[in-house]
């Protein structure tokens, strides 16, 4: 008989995990926290000025790094800019983008088809809306593209790093990282966008950051705080039905 996954979320009670078994041995707090994270969690495409305190981008780093690998390698190095430094790599990359092609050390999908182009589209849809951006409008959603290089306004920029040799399995660890650097990010009040835009660039990123040869770019996060007034983070994604992407095998 075919397992059935469950239609909504649990709804643990438990306040003792550790004698409790199935659904009752969930630790409800845990559960709502982290719940509450991974909803409200949401890629900022517009932040405020203020740069975050180094004692908290501090403790983000920390959590971060408990990310687990394969064989603990732990094969990500961050880049991370403050200050005039993040200025720098905003105007370099705006200056290299307007004339130079793309260069990015991991090659970019060849293509979007059926429900990946859909989501796709949908996300694109979400964003000119909450900007009020048209369909036609070519010039203002290149504009909006731009965006991705000036780093949102972000006070501060990781360029997360692996290790060549590893392959695509480093690559996929660095891809926890960034993961778990966003939820780190959430619980400190921080908010946080995920770029593979920037990764298009990596020549450039290589040569600014000094990337050892042996070195490949993944992708960058910028961070900091957002600013909620401005329209641009008011739209949210949709998520698909876990049943969809799920296929239960059993006797």
């Amino acid at each position: 008989m075919r397992p059935q996954a469950p239609e909504g979320p649990l709804k643990p009670t438990s306040t003792h995990p550790e004698t409790d078994t199935g659904t009752a041995g969930i630790d409800a707090a845990l559960h709502r926290a982290l719940e509450r994270m991974l909803t409200d969690r949401y890629t900022c495409r517009q932040f405020r000025p203020d740069p975050v305190p180094r004692e908290v981008v501090g403790e983000l780093l920390r959590l971060a790094q408990r990310t687990p690998s394969w064989c603990n390698t732990q094969p990500w190095h961050v880049h991370l800019t403050e200050g005039a430094a993040t200025d720098r790599l905003r105007t370099r990359l705006m200056a290299h983008v307007r004339s130079s092609p793309a260069s990015p050390d991991f090659p970019f999908p060849a293509q979007y088809t059926g429900a990946y182009r859909e989501r796709r589209r949908e996300c694109g849809r979400r964003l000119y809306d909450s900007l009020g951006i048209g369909k036609e409008d070519r010039e203002a959603r290149l504009r909006q593209l731009l965006r991705n290089f000036e780093l949102f306004d972000a006070p501060h920029v990781a360029v997360v790093t692996t290790e060549a040799d590893l392959g695509v399995y480093g690559a996929v660890d660095c891809g926890l990282y960034i993961g778990t650097f966003l939820l780190a990010a959430q619980s400190l009040g921080l908010a946080a966008a995920p770029q593979a835009a920037l990764a298009s660039y990596s020549d450039v990123l290589r040569d600014h950051f000094g990337v050892p040869p042996g070195r490949r770019v993944v992708a960058g996060i910028a961070f900091g705080y957002a600013d909620h007034d401005h329209p641009v983070n008011s739209f949210r994604t949709s998520r698909e039905d876990p049943r969809n992407a799920t296929t239960w095998h059993s006797d």
